[in-house]
Parts: C-alpha cells; structure tokens; sequence
C-alpha cells in the first residue's frame, strides 16, 4: 500500500481551515476543527493504528500496540482500565488542530521556494510581503532546501499541522516498517490549543500514557522543557453614560479610562515588543466596550509564578490609580490561571528528555534544551500527571503571513520521533 507523503499530508491539512476562536464559548470554539479530525480519523486507521475515534469534544484519539514480543505487551488503555503493569511503556505523540486566532487560516495556498540560496523571500508582491533574510537568521542557514511559505493572505498552519504531518510521516515510517520497535503508542490530536483550552476535555488517564510530547516547537534540534508561566487578566471598567447634549459634570466614559489605563503601561519595557529570553511581558490583546462599560484583556506572562504575581500587582495598581482620577467610575480586575513552567515537573524526570536528545543526536542534529516564551498542552499536561516535554517542528514565524518551514526539516523531525519510538522499545 502506497501512503501519502509528509508533504502531501502537510499541504493536504493546512487546506483546511481551523482556526480557532477566543471569544466562543463553545468547545471546540470552532467547528471547522472537526474537518480536519474527521480527515485524521481513516488516516490513522489505514496505518493498522487501533480504537481511533474522534470525540464528542474533537479529540482525536488513536492505539497502537508495540510490537515487541508478546508478553511486553499492553492492550489498549481505553481496556485496560488503567491498571495494567506494563514493561514497554505508552507514549503520547500530541499535536494540535487548531491555527491561530489572530490570522485568518481560511484559503491557505502553500508556496514552495524549492533550492533556496539565501536570498529574501517575496512571498506576495500584492501584499508587499517580503520575508526578509537579515530578519530571519536560520532561513540564512537553508541553503538548498525548500523552503514553504503562505501566500501572504492567510498563515501557513505550519503551527502546528507541521507536527500533525511529522507524527503522521513517523507513524508511515513505522507501518511500512513493522520490524522497526515501537513502544505502545498512544496518538492524541487537540483542539484549540492556541485558545489555552487544548487539555480541558481530557484527563492523563484517557490519554493513558507514562509519557508525552507534543511536537510543536521551532527549531531542529532544541527541545523545549521549560514554558512560560501564564495567565490572563481581565479589568473592567464602568462609567456613567449620559446623553453627550446634557453630559457636563456627570458623563463618565469608560473607554477613555480604559485607554488612559493602557496608556499608562511601561512603554519600554514589559511588553512582547521590548522584551527577549527570559523577561516575561504583559499584553493587552483585545479591547472593548462603550461609554457605560468597557473590557481590556490582557496575557501576563513570566517564567516564574512570582514574576507573573508582581505584573498583576503592577496593572491592577495602574488601573486603581487611573480610575480614581474619574469620580463615579469604577474598575474590577479578574484573573484566570492558564498554566504553569513545566520545568518544575520535567526535572523530576530527566529519562524522557534524555531519549529525546539521544534520538535528536541520532538524526544527526545538535540536541538543545531551550525555553518557550509561550506554551504548549504540554505544560498543562505536565501538572495533570502526563510529564510531556516539547520537539521541534522546523517552523518559525508562527501566527504570522511570513510563518515558513523547510521541508527537510519537516522530515528530520519525523526521523527523530522514530528514532525516540525505537528508544522507549528498547531501552
């Protein structure tokens, strides 16, 4: 049997629109998520993978028993009742569905800049969209590959249908290989990761694995141990509408606070735009409202719990202050846990990062530990009993019209979850 390849898999899923929603409330915030799960679902059934359903909730789920000899053997967790003593562990591969809110998914058209020279990239002459060179520092390094871009209307998806395809490519690979060893692997695709909501219809025992990754990082090589401790933070502000004739001394307008309160944010520091590493930031994403009520919503971000406690202290002070100077108005700050650094959990288990590198190293490449100013379902993940550590994709410029990949490096990162799939068999 003929299987597609990475590339036909990679271009066949970016095609479709899944971009999720941070304002439904609805889970998935998007229907349109349950395209490509439904697509997902005979993809992995004609690979021989077993119990492979997609959920009420948009899960794709998926079994595959190992095929070392018998008595290492486990059923499927979905039968096992989660008891049974295993010598060859579950592993999860975990990628996710959805694209990013903040740019359209819809009609995406690959583009492929095949034996790239390092030259800048027109991605869209209509648009004016150039990925520049001097910008990019890794494109400069991927001289004679083929590089995939969008259009330059929509983003590419390779965040994270890239992950999608490479797990995919991995488990053909092991398909039309059945001599390669592979522990019992579990497959597990989510929606609206990008929401911060991908793990909140599934528990670690329906996952029913020791160990996890997701694959949804960036750069060939690095694997990502340590995320972003994150929250979201609301304030709403209420004025006094009065009708703009007869307002003098009693019209209170909400929106003009909540732009002085913005206004008011450090203006060279604390921000996505003027921070780098480990410095955390704070966001303010979205703003709405009229004169009687207004919202801004904000994403605080830092590596550590106290870090992200001192920003929120520092907003709600801002707000407090500024609201004081419009007598008769008020203002109420909410905030909601996202998730937490899942360093904290990964270090208590060094064994499933090391296969990582070992199997990055196998590949070929440098393996690398590095931080995510961002997260994953696996930082979630890791706090509900799944240790689950982060593997590159190859792309870069997520949530963007310029978001690019290489294809080759789309391939080393199938190569190296085979390569991991072997370890976890064997070792």
């Amino acid at each position: 049997m003929k299987y597609p390849d990475i590339l036909e898999r990679f271009v066949s899923y970016v095609r479709i629109d899944t971009q999720s929603s941070d304002a439904s409330e609805t889970f998935p915030s998007t229907a349109k998520q349950k395209d490509l799960a439904n697509k997902l679902k005979p993809e992995l059934e004609a690979l021989g993978l077993q119990d492979v359903q997609v959920t009420p909730w948009g899960y794709v789920l998926a079994f595959w028993p190992t095929n070392e000899a018998p008595s290492m053997r486990a059923v499927s967790p979905r039968n096992d009742g989660g008891g049974a003593a295993r010598k060859v562990p579950t592993i999860a591969l975990i990628a996710h569905l959805d694209t990013s809110p903040d740019v359209s998914g819809a009609g995406v058209e690959p583009k492929f800049h095949e034996n790239y020279q390092g030259q800048d990239l027109v991605i869209s002459e209509s648009e004016n969209l150039v990925l520049k060179a001097s910008e990019n520092p890794y494109l400069k390094e991927q001289t004679g590959k083929t590089i995939i871009t969008a259009s330059g209307k929509t983003l590419l998806g390779a965040d994270n249908k890239a992950g999608i395809a490479e797990i995919m490519d991995a488990l053909t690979y092991m398909a039309e290989h059945p001599g390669a060893p592979r522990p019992n692997i579990r497959v597990v695709f989510t929606p609206d990761e990008e929401t911060g909501r991908g793990v909140e219809h599934i528990t670690a025992a329906e996952i029913g694995a020791e160990y996890g990754y997701t694959v949804d990082g960036e750069k060939p090589g690095e694997i990502e141990d340590e995320t972003f401790c994150a929250d979201s933070l609301e304030i709403h502000v209420s004025g006094i509408n009065v009708h703009p004739g007869m307002a003098k001394g009693k019209l209170v307008n909400a929106v003009k606070i909540a732009a002085r309160i913005i206004d008011k944010l450090p203006k060279a520091a604390l921000s996505p735009e003027t921070t780098e590493k480990r410095e955390g930031y704070v966001h303010p994403h979205q703003i709405s409202g009229n004169v009687e009520a207004a919202t801004i919503k904000f994403l605080i971000r830092d590596f550590t719990v106290k870090g992200l406690k001192r920003s929120e202290k520092k907003i709600t002070a801002i707000a407090d202050r500024v609201t004081s100077q419009f007598p008769g108005a008020r203002s109420e700050v909410k905030v909601n846990e996202s998730y937490r650094n899942m360093k904290v959990v990964l270090d208590k288990y060094p064994e499933v990062l090391a296969k990582a590198e070992k199997a990055t190293a196998m590949a070929g490449l440098t393996p690398k530990r590095a931080s995510i100013r961002g997260g994953t379902d696996g930082a979630r993940l890791c706090f509900m009993g799944l240790p689950t550590p982060n593997i590159f994709t190859g792309g870069f410029n997520f949530h963007s019209k310029q978001e690019w990949i290489a294809l080759e490096d789309m391939k080393k990162a199938s190569e190296v979850l085979v390569n991991l799939m072997k370890l976890w068999a064997t070792e």
